[in-house]
């Protein structure tokens, strides 16, 4: 019976280091999600961001380049001597 508790024990040590292991699995699955969903939004509110920049920097080369139309329309004789 010596070789059957044996036995035994080592499926017990088995067992158990297989729940550690499931149990370590689950906690690193666990951060791997909480970091995508970070992730996540992070890439988001840099999407708003950048959506944000782009318009605002558009809006910005517009009213520049009307400004430069204005200037180049008014002082074309002087620039131009026409």
């Amino acid at each position: 019976m010596d070789g059957s508790d044996e036995t035994r024990q080592l499926l017990r040590e088995i067992r158990d280091a297989q729940r550690e292991l499931l149990a370590e699995y689950r906690r690193v699955a666990e951060r791997s999600l909480e970091w995508q969903q970070r992730a996540v939004a992070r890439q988001e509110q840099i999407g708003h961001f950048s959506r944000r920049l782009v318009f605002t920097g558009g809006t910005l080369v517009v009213i520049l380049m009307m400004l430069l139309v204005y200037l180049v329309a008014r002082w074309w004789r002087y620039l131009f001597g026409i």
